[in-house]
């Protein structure tokens, strides 16, 4: 695992976009999060692909999680949101983007294609973001370290935090499809991205902690190219922040 301290968040985008660009100038097939973590990310990869640095031309991509009971082309949509935020501003296929199916009357039948189709390609780089319980995607604490893509019930603090995005809360989905963190850890590459002391916990048991389910973001210590962007108000509670610092000057380049 490697762990990058940067000052500000707009740092943290700079060096995960560094390290996704080249896999889409590959053709790879990235793995996209939605929600405020990733956002400078999105927002520097937009940059270098309007100063033709980059190009998205052959890639394919897969969200990590959509509502139960949203179509693709609802407002408040994940599969929406991502094209807003992201895949609208580059040259990626519009096809070639994947998300759940939340409209599916079978959510369960949704859950078990997404993961076929998942499986049935090989997920160069995955860009992740982290919730201030520690949680993945819907990977609430308890999740199974090995769970596949599953419909995950949403706490009531999830969709009270959530009614922001809607006319009332009544109108926030209930359940939501998401993939499992065995699915996460299949990826080849895993960047997570995390700024704001309000993660710092998160941070700190996802790096520092033991691997346990009370902590899904801890699963990535398992993994052989798992690499931790963090502005410095995240990494505030990490024990061996000055190590990390020191390592990432002597890394070879």
């Amino acid at each position: 695992m490697d762990i990058i301290i940067c000052k500000d968040e707009q740092e943290v985008g700079k060096a995960a976009a560094a390290l996704i660009a080249p896999f889409a100038t590959k053709g790879g097939t990235l793995g996209l999060a939605t929600g405020s973590s990733p956002l400078s990310t999105y927002q520097e990869l937009i940059r270098m692909y309007e100063a033709g640095e980059v190009s998205f031309k052959n890639c394919k991509a897969f969200l990590l999680d959509e509502y139960v009971g949203l179509t693709r082309d609802d407002e408040n949509s994940y599969f929406k949101t991502i094209r807003k935020e992201f895949t609208d501003h580059i040259d990626i296929v519009d096809e070639e983007v994947y998300s759940p199916d939340g409209a599916n009357p079978d959510p369960y039948e949704a859950a078990a294609e997404y993961e076929a189709k998942i499986a049935a390609e090989s997920v160069d780089v995955q860009i992740l973001g982290i919730g201030g319980n520690g949680h993945i995607a819907f990977n609430e604490p308890s999740s199974s370290l090995s769970g596949l893509t599953k419909v995950q019930a949403l706490h009531p603090k999830t969709v009270e935090d959530n009614a922001r995005f809607f006319n009332t809360i009544e109108e926030v989905p209930t359940h939501a499809l998401t993939q499992g963190l065995g699915t996460l850890s299949r990826a080849q590459n895993i960047v997570l991205v995390a700024t704001g002391e309000g993660k710092a916990d998160a941070i700190r048991g996802t790096v520092e902690g033991p691997v346990t389910a009370s902590c899904p973001g801890s699963i990535l210590q398992m993994h052989n190219n798992a690499t931790i962007i963090v502005d410095e108000a995240a990494a505030s509670k990490l024990e061996n922040a000055d190590h990390y610092r020191l390592m990432e000057q002597l890394k070879l380049r």
